[in-house]
């Protein structure tokens, strides 16, 4: 990981606003209660290197979750970057938000022209140059290099989700409702939705963890509000008015 580089700026697709504060909704809302939170690590917009022969070889998810590896690489240092051939764990689950330049890359061979994404200011944007020896596609690495097991793209212009689960070796879509979409995966016991509502001061349409029965999960800060409200709740149900208290 120290050896490798952890930033590439020419490369096409770097965060937004929305890239942002997307995956630290999905980071924040991630319940597994199979898993101890040591034991799992979410990364956004992060190198994953995949392939040791081609050691600079690598693709830039704009979220993902590995399990059975320690929250900080070697248990006591951040990571800059996830080395897949050190790490010995691919990513479980990746999310990819499409963007105008992204969209082609991210859906590969499930990219139709009505999945274009419509941007204003798309007519700023010039193509990106097509590289020299270009490296496999990204659908091909979460696929065939690393084996993501579940691959989910997200586009916030048009709201649509997709979920492209791995079977027998291969990306297969699996439909979801067109009303409420919903996708359960049930090997981590954990579903993820379409949340209208207010996070960081932003109203939207965001992606978000929730149970079986499609309750989101909370926030930590969510969390804390929710205790606070009911204390204050408790304190006026016993005379007590929570503002008076210093």
């Amino acid at each position: 990981m120290y050896d490798l580089p952890s930033e590439f700026p020419e490369e096409p697709g770097l965060p937004d606003e929305f890239h942002d504060l997307q995956p630290q909704l999905l980071s924040r809302t991630l319940r597994l209660t199979a898993y101890s939170q040591e034991n799992w690590f979410t990364g956004t917009d992060l190198n994953v290197y995949y392939d040791p022969t081609h050691v600079l070889w690598h693709k830039r998810p704009d979220w993902f979750l590995a399990l059975n590896v320690p929250r900080l690489y070697n248990g006591d240092d951040l990571r800059m970057s996830y080395v897949v051939w050190q790490e010995q764990q691919p990513p479980h689950v990746i999310v990819e938000f499409l963007s105008p330049k992204t969209e082609r890359e991210d859906l590969g061979r499930f990219y139709r022209a009505q999945d274009r994404v419509i941007d204003p200011r798309a007519d700023q944007f010039p193509p990106p140059l097509a590289p020299v020896n270009t490296p496999p596609s990204k659908v091909e690495v979460y696929e065939q290099y690393l084996g993501v097991k579940h691959y989910i793209v997200y586009s916030r212009y048009t709201r649509r989700l997709r979920y492209f689960q791995l079977v027998s070796g291969r990306f297969q879509e699996q439909t979801l409702q067109a009303e409420n979409p919903r996708i359960w995966l049930a090997d981590l016991d954990i579903g993820l939705g379409i949340w209208q509502g207010n996070f960081e001061g932003v109203p939207s349409a965001w992606l978000r963890w929730c149970d079986r029965a499609g309750n989101w999960f909370l926030t930590d800060t969510e969390a804390a509000q929710q205790r606070a409200e009911r204390l204050a709740e408790r304190l006026r149900s016993l005379g007590i008015d929570p503002d008076d208290i210093d």
